[in-house]
């Protein structure tokens, strides 16, 4: 983003809808970007945060939106969403909408600073460019990592972004049969058959199983769900 040559449509700025989000400690993301969804071509949004909201850039760009940022203050970023186009995604649907960190809001509550710290290591972790390990495999790694630490939570939310991403039940097949290996069987029978990532991998399994695309399962899938959400 250009913050000296603002783009032309930044003069109308004042007009755009302002959503602020300062106080907000649950998950906003669906609804945010349900509401983008609706915005007419030539209209924007404008998103107020204590930190700048990287995580909303991406999922904006794809519905058509460029973006301009303003920094009022240390603890007022205001997101400039402008809808150039209008993409045939709308991310309506909690299947739809990409898996963002809205554990960072968590963060906000301690600190402001913290939370931009946390966003900024987020970004470079999973947004870098021309990163030497494709997203998938970031995300088999995370899960793997996430179920040796006990963070089931976080593995489960790992491999349905991986699944919607390519990774196939065969991959996934290997995957449980390396962890049943390092780990053992018992701890394996114990621990991670009873798990809410095992119970996904058998969940896409089996609907694919009877003929269901990858679209069609994730249907199954969205941030209601309690094995999912991190803001429970």
């Amino acid at each position: 983003m250009n913050t000296v040559l603002r783009k032309e449509w930044f003069e109308n700025k004042d007009s755009f809808e302002v959503v602020d989000v300062r106080k907000v400690t649950n998950a906003f993301l669906k609804g945010l970007l349900k509401k983008a969804s609706g915005v007419e071509v030539g209209k924007g949004l404008c998103v107020v945060q204590t930190f700048e909201p990287k995580p909303l850039y991406a999922a904006m760009e794809e519905m058509g939106y460029e973006t301009e940022l303003e920094v009022v203050s240390k603890e007022e970023y205001r997101a400039y969403f402008y809808r150039a186009s209008k993409s045939e995604r709308s991310f309506s649907e909690g299947a739809d909408m990409p898996f963002k960190p809205t554990a960072i809001l968590n963060y906000k509550n301690i600190d402001n600073s913290l939370a931009t710290i946390a966003v900024n290591f987020w970004q470079l972790t999973w947004e870098k460019e021309n990163a030497a390990i494709d997203l998938k495999t970031k995300l088999m790694l995370s899960m793997v990592n996430a179920m040796g630490a006990g963070r089931h939570r976080q593995a489960t939310r790992e491999i349905i972004k991986a699944y919607s991403l390519g990774l196939t039940v065969a991959e996934m097949d290997e995957i449980f049969e390396l962890i049943a290996w390092n780990q053992g069987i018992g701890t394996f029978s114990s621990e991670f058959g009873p798990s809410s990532e095992f119970k996904v991998y058998q969940f896409i399994k089996n609907q694919e199983q009877k003929g269901l695309s990858v679209a069609e399962v994730m249907k199954g899938f969205g941030d209601k769900n309690p094995q999912v959400n991190v803001k429970n």
